[in-house]
């Protein structure tokens, strides 16, 4: 027969167990960066001469609904994530954390055309311009 304290140890290891799942799942997202977009991240930020890293998200826009948001991050706040990768931070706000996780950001230069470009596997549609993205 369990006693209360029993019950209470198990409710506890309960909670801790899953505090700790928890904590894994949310370590577990992840942005990531190609040496091209690292190199040019660094360069832009070096230019600037100041900042903590990049931020990215995603806003309401255009034709499929939504839009990534690209800036440079003076301060960072406390509801950011933040991750590093090749010595740049990255740097996410709390809503745009679902759309933009396991999103690889690279970029590339096409003829006379260079920019950023995001390798993102959570979007199920583009709309024609490439301006915007439905997940």
């Amino acid at each position: 027969m369990m006693s209360c304290t029993d019950d209470l140890k198990a409710d506890a290891n309960i909670l801790i167990a899953s505090a700790l799942f928890v904590s894994k799942v949310r370590f577990a997202m992840s942005i990531s960066l190609t040496e091209s977009a690292a190199q040019r991240i660094q360069a832009f930020l070096k230019n600037r001469g100041k900042g903590e890293g990049l931020r990215l998200g995603v806003r309401t826009s255009g034709c499929s609904g939504m839009a990534y948001v690209l800036e440079f991050a003076d301060v960072i706040n406390e509801e950011d994530t933040v991750f590093e990768d090749k010595g740049v931070k990255v740097i996410i706000d709390g809503k745009s954390m679902v759309y933009l996780d396991g999103t690889e950001l690279d970029f590339v230069k096409e003829g006379l055309n260079e920019g950023f470009k995001f390798n993102n596997p959570n979007v199920n549609s583009e709309c024609g311009c490439g301006e915007s993205f439905h997940v």
